[in-house]
C-alpha cells in the first residue's frame, strides 16, 4: 500500500506583494549557510535583492513554490554571457524548500521550471553550486543533472 498521492506544488514567479511569504524562506535560506545571528546578511541586501526581482535591467528572476497557498521553496537565478557558447547560460543562485515540505517535490518542482524559464531564454546551460556537506540536495540534484567536477575557488576583495 502506497502513501499519499502529493500535490505537485504551483511555481509561479514572484509578485511584489509576496514579500513577507517569501522573507522566511529567504532567511532560512541564509541561516542554513550561516548567515544568521552576527553574520546574518544585512536587511539593505535583502531590499535590493528583492527589488532586482522587479527590474527590468536586472538578469536576475524569482519564482515560488506555492501550495494550499502557503509559499513552501524558492529559487532564484540569472542569466549571463559564456565564452564557449552562443547563447545565454543560467545560474541557479539561490535554491530553498520548507522544512516541512522537504522530500515532497517542491525542489525538483522549482528546478524544472527553471529548465523551462532557461529554454525559453534561449540559455544553453542550468548550473548552480551546492556545498560539498548539502548530501539531502545532492540526491537530488544527481537524478536531474550532471555533476561537472569543477571545484569553487573564490576571494572576497
Amino acid at each position: 500500500m502506497s502513501g499519499p498521492l502529493l500535490v505537485r506544488p504551483r511555481v509561479r514567479p514572484v509578485k511584489p506583494d509576496d514579500f513577507d511569504a517569501w522573507l522566511p524562506l529567504w532567511d532560512g535560506y541564509n541561516r542554513f549557510y550561516g548567515r544568521a545571528g552576527a553574520t546574518a546578511l544585512p536587511r539593505e541586501i535583502t531590499q535590493l535583492t528583492w527589488a532586482r526581482f522587479f527590474d527590468g535591467y536586472e538578469p536576475m528572476h524569482a519564482l515560488v513554490a506555492e501550495r494550499d497557498g502557503k509559499l513552501v521553496g524558492l529559487v532564484h537565478y540569472l542569466y549571463h554571457r559564456n565564452t564557449i557558447m552562443a547563447g545565454p547560460t543560467c545560474y541557479l543562485q539561490d535554491l530553498f524548500t520548507d522544512e516541512a515540505e522537504r522530500g515532497q517535490g517542491v525542489g525538483r518542482a522549482l528546478i524544472e521550471r527553471v529548465y523551462e524559464e532557461a529554454r525559453a531564454a534561449r540559455a544553453e546551460r542550468v548550473y548552480w553550486l551546492t556545498h560539498e556537506t548539502n548530501a539531502t540536495a545532492m540526491r537530488l540534484y544527481d537524478s536531474i543533472a550532471e555533476r561537472s567536477g569543477f571545484v569553487v575557488y573564490r576571494k572576497a576583495l
